[in-house]
């Protein structure tokens, strides 16, 4: 799967254009968790979070691949300011949502109050960044340049499942073990027979 696939992938699971620069990025290994500002239960939250998105099968699951630090990464090098703030303020926010609709913090969810939640915020998220677009839409002028407006904000579930998406389809684990991968790749066959049920190439 090559950068343009998995962006189309997560502009069709979130319903909104992939925010940031990191398509164009590659983590940097010397970026330590202390200079994202983020903690490890910052970490260790994303992570759960991320696992009910992608959780572990027969395959590897979010956790696996860690997301939660790359997450923390892609955010502290790739959002605006404004988008920085509404990731953090979303990890509050959907730490909120689970004391007010179950009655404890959201580590605390057994993955069924766990799934049921995180389901019904990405609804929320979709028709919330519809509306966004229409008002993006509305504030535009004739040649289709925004005036006096900024970039509408996506919802921050959305902010969570596209790094998710992006985090681990870009990780070794889900690289290697979901996707195929051909570590030094031959010639290029346009052509090659295709079985169902065929994992989607890595490389």
């Amino acid at each position: 799967m090559n950068r343009r696939d998995l962006l189309k992938l997560i502009t069709t699971a979130t319903g909104v254009a992939f925010v940031g620069s990191a398509m164009a990025y590659d983590i940097r290994p010397d970026i330590s968790l202390q200079q994202t500002g983020f903690t490890k239960d910052d970490v260790a939250f994303l992570n759960e979070v991320g696992e009910v998105i992608i959780p572990r099968t027969d395959t590897p699951g979010a956790k696996d691949a860690n997301v939660g630090q790359i997450m923390a990464v892609l955010v502290a090098d790739c959002y605006t300011k404004d988008l920085q703030k509404a990731f953090r303020e979303g990890i509050t926010s959907l730490n909120n949502e689970a004391k007010s609709e179950f009655g404890k913090d959201y580590l605390l969810l057994d993955n069924s109050q766990r799934t049921t939640l995180l389901t019904r915020l990405d609804k929320e998220a979709k028709a919330y960044n519809e509306k966004q677009k229409m008002w993006g839409v509305a504030m535009s002028s004739p040649n289709g340049r925004r005036e006096g407006s900024k970039e509408p904000i996506p919802h921050y579930f959305s902010l969570f499942k596209q790094l998710t998406l992006f985090g681990f389809f870009t990780s070794k684990e889900g690289g290697t073990k979901v996707l195929r991968y051909v570590p030094v790749p031959g010639k290029y066959d346009g052509n090659i027979e295709y079985k169902k049920g065929q994992k989607a190439w890595a490389t």
